[in-house]
């Protein structure tokens, strides 16, 4: 038995058996102060309800919302057409973006302002409750559900009111079109853009050339641990498709200690002392690659952190990326300047090109 320190008398453990349980009201089944459910607020018919006048004309909102989606996208097709900018001049562009992107806008706006239109002012106002019911496949779940969808079409009168849907489907088939005239009309109308983005200018015998200045690179200019963004010499010359081919055949140079550059033995004879020449379009979605640590010998693509090791043919070594840069093999003329031996062995860009 124990005792009590201060008084010295006998202290025995309490009977547990006859103590009232305690529970946390956070953890009780049933609150005790719990509060009624009020249920729901008396219904207030809209004025669609209670005039069908008022019904009629939202019906007309509805679908003229849609037709106008419809205006919208086929607008946008126009515009394209009727403000092309293969000029490449600023005013050109900005006249292209505005239309297109006021005819884009229409559509979508009038795709949802008239669904929103529709469900506030047209739609059947019903107030539910639904009840969390124990998951299953029993046919009297799915006699259920069938009712439900049964319920929506016609308190929504979906295929009642034949204008609105058909203006509606009418409204979600011409939305896509704009994206799919522009999307198509980023390649030329005549060739196929496979063809064109397989190739670029490189070729045997093209100058490195520096970036934008278009002066050719020697191969004594480049000290080890310097990096150059790199453009076929001639580029500047272009009068059409400059930024095209640039975009394709962008290139990063980079110097590197011989000793520290493993080269896959089919790749020994496509760099110079050191000197390696590769692709500076991401492999991943074609962003720029244009960061290079000089003490890891990696480069990064800050758009999405892929990371490529100089120093390994560029192999992933980090990122989304799934295959490494390309490599263009570079040699040095006569007169000691960098030049390239032939083009790409293999597509630039994203990693499309290995599912082709």
């Amino acid at each position: 038995m124990a005792q009590d320190d201060h008084s010295g008398a006998e202290i025995t453990a309490a009977d547990s058996s006859h103590a009232e349980p305690t529970h946390s009201p956070g953890t009780a089944v049933i609150v005790a102060d719990g509060f009624e459910n009020p249920g729901f607020p008396a219904h207030r018919p809209r004025v669609t309800d209670e005039n069908p006048k008022r019904e009629k004309r939202a019906q007309r909102t509805v679908y003229t919302l849609f037709y106008l989606s419809i205006l919208g996208s086929v607008w946008a097709i126009a515009a394209y057409m009727l403000f092309p900018m293969e000029s490449n001049n600023v005013g050109d562009v900005r006249l292209n973006n505005m239309f297109i992107g006021l005819g884009a806008t229409l559509a979508l706006l009038g795709i949802g302002f008239g669904a929103v239109h529709w469900g506030k002012a047209v739609m059947s106002e019903v107030e539910l409750a639904d009840e969390r019911h124990p998951i299953g496949g029993s046919p009297e779940t799915q006699a259920a559900a069938a009712q439900v969808f049964a319920d929506s079409d016609r308190e929504s009168g979906f295929s009642r009111r034949s204008v609105i849907r058909n203006s509606l489907i009418g409204a979600l088939l011409v939305f896509p079109l704009p994206a799919v005239v522009l999307f198509r009309g980023l390649a030329p109308q005549d060739q196929l853009p496979v063809e064109l983005l397989s190739h670029t200018m490189w070729k045997k015998g093209t100058r490195l050339a520096l970036d934008p200045s278009g002066a050719p690179i020697k191969a004594s200019d480049i000290t080890i641990g310097s990096a150059f963004h790199v453009i076929p010499e001639g580029l500047q010359d272009l009068e059409h498709g400059r930024l095209e081919e640039k975009a394709k055949a962008a290139v990063l140079l980079m110097r590197l200690n011989p000793d520290e550059l493993n080269e896959l033995p089919e790749r020994e004879s496509w760099s110079y002392d050191g000197i390696v020449a590769y692709s500076k379009i991401c492999t991943h979605v074609g962003c720029p690659v244009a960061l290079y640590e000089q003490h890891t010998h990696h480069l990064l693509c800050p758009c999405h952190q892929s990371q490529f090791d100089v120093a390994n043919h560029c192999e992933v070594i980090f990122g989304p990326a799934a295959r490494p840069l390309p490599q263009l093999p570079i040699a040095v003329d006569d007169e000691g300047y960098l030049i390239a031996q032939s083009d790409f062995t293999e597509p630039v860009g994203p990693s499309f090109w290995e599912r082709h």
